[in-house]
């Protein structure tokens, strides 16, 4: 069997890292907020947090429902979906307040704004995540993921915006 969990090699780290920060540094400029700092932020997680446990995860859920057939598919969805819940998405904006040095806003309030966020994206998150896990290779899932989350990034962005 093979290993579920992997450190990523330093092409998936650097594509992970550059992918989330570019999309981070988008929504940053589009409500205008840019921070060195943050994007410097955003780049490092995505090159070592991210590109760790979401490559794992998909390896876990390939091994746990890789086989062809409808509930195979839809569980590899909705298991995608479940990883980013609202706890993730609060942490990512965890660390997003983090790089910004916005430190009076590390509060409990995330987690609404996580949960919101989340409830708000479920049906596209479930429709991407499909494609992703069903339509994409294993070993090309990463990256889709990162691009289809570096969309996120923005959205999550905005979402504190929009909803905090």
């Amino acid at each position: 069997m093979a290993k579920i969990f992997l450190l990523p090699d330093w092409r998936t780290a650097l594509r992970g890292g550059l992918i989330y920060a570019a999309g981070d540094t988008i929504a940053t400029l589009i409500v205008g907020e840019f921070s060195p700092s943050r994007a410097l932020g955003l780049l490092l997680v995505g090159a070592t947090v991210y590109a760790t446990e979401i490559p794992s995860y998909f390896r876990w859920i390939h091994s746990r429902f890789g086989l062809p057939g409808r509930w195979n598919s839809l569980n590899r969805a909705l298991l995608a979906q479940a990883f980013f819940n609202p706890l993730w998405i609060a942490r990512h904006l965890l660390f997003i307040r983090l790089f910004s040095a916005r430190w009076s806003e590390l509060n409990w309030q995330l987690l609404s704004i996580g949960l919101d966020s989340f409830l708000h994206i479920v049906p596209v998150g479930l429709l991407m995540n499909y494609l992703i896990q069903n339509r994409v290779p294993l070993t090309w899932r990463f990256l889709a993921s990162a691009a289809y989350s570096a969309l996120m990034a923005i959205y999550f962005a905005l979402s504190e915006v929009w909803f905090g």
